[in-house]
């Protein structure tokens, strides 16, 4: 009896064997489908589904390959795990993004899939795509973004199945955490490397009206530079950012950073000597740019690793992933 729901797309971008092979890994995690039951037979799925031959041994090696079924000889394919559907959403697939699922993606089994999406923090998309996902997963990995509604809607997921990344607002107490921590680490990440900083004669932090980026990161920069009297500033309009020499610029965005770089490039700057920058987030490229681009960064491939440890264990975690400056040759 064929106990998974296939309907082939055509015009799906998604190959019509790995419809198969997420149609019969969906049942599987929604219990439809159990340990020891038989799949259906490949002329029963090829007259079903008017799928071909090759397309449907093609998924169910790839479902064996994976672990989650095995062959018998003269009886058919068997599921021999139970297959976990994972949702991980994040707010935007930015280079150091990348590091934390491809770290997260290594550290999982291979009978563990993953369904990828992005909320760009939209709050209409956020509980549009949460509420109806909420029966299709085993495991909700969210990041959090700073929205009155955010708590009403991860609150729909059963704190068992919830981990919260990156962001840790709008979590609670009972609620399972990877997160960095904005205030603090950063503020400590300055004190640490003041012997750099007070070569500069002004230290200025550009937060953009377009950032997402924790406020509270703002709140720490002031407090360390007011605690050190430092000079300092913050500016919020791009329009407004002009480097000068001597200056010292915190970076959150990276689409700043290239400005930066660009005025860097009119003014005959060179970073860590006429001006310093420190931008916000490691990516495998800063190493390399003007001889390398100092970062105060956490550490993605860690969190990434405790989410998927999270999902492996099913355990609760409470995790602060250290966040840490890179010294480069930009300061």
């Amino acid at each position: 009896m064929n106990k998974f729901n296939l309907v082939v797309k055509e015009n799906s971008n998604t190959l019509k064997f790995q419809q198969l092979v997420d149609a019969i890994i969906d049942s599987i995690s929604r219990n439809q489908l159990k340990q020891g039951d038989l799949l259906p037979s490949v002329n029963k799925v090829m007259k079903d589904s008017q799928l071909s031959r090759d397309t449907v041994f093609k998924a169910y090696a790839e479902l064996k390959k994976r672990g989650v079924v095995e062959s018998v000889p003269n009886r058919g394919y068997f599921v021999t795990k139970n297959s976990i559907k994972v949702f991980l959403f994040l707010d935007t697939f930015k280079a150091y993004k990348e590091v934390l699922y491809g770290a997260f993606l290594k550290h999982l089994p291979k009978n563990i899939s993953v369904d990828l999406h992005f909320h760009h923090y939209n709050i209409d998309v956020f509980e549009k795509i949460i509420t109806e996902s909420l029966d299709k997963y085993s495991k909700f990995i969210i990041m959090n973004f700073d929205n009155k509604k955010v708590p009403g809607i991860i609150n729909l997921i059963p704190k068992d199945q919830l981990l919260i990344i990156d962001w840790k607002i709008h979590s609670t107490k009972t609620q399972s955490t990877v997160y960095q921590n904005f205030g603090d680490s950063v503020y400590n990440c300055f004190q640490k490397n003041m012997d750099k900083i007070r070569k500069y004669n002004e230290f200025v932090f550009l937060y953009p009206t377009f950032t997402y980026h924790p406020k509270v990161v703002i709140e720490y920069f002031e407090k360390f530079c007011v605690e050190n009297n430092l000079k300092h500033s913050v500016i919020y309009d791009l329009e407004k950012f002009r480097i000068k020499k001597n200056g010292l610029y915190f970076l959150v965005s990276d689409r700043t950073l290239a400005n930066f770089l660009d005025q860097c490039s009119e003014k005959g700057f060179e970073p860590g000597r006429e001006v310093g920058v420190i931008s916000y987030n490691e990516t495998p490229m800063k190493k390399y740019v003007k001889n390398g681009i100092t970062v105060i960064s956490t550490d993605f491939k860690l969190m990434g690793e405790k989410a998927a440890e999270f999902v492996v264990a099913g355990e609760p975690i409470q995790f602060e992933v250290p966040t840490t400056l890179k010294l480069r040759s930009s300061i």
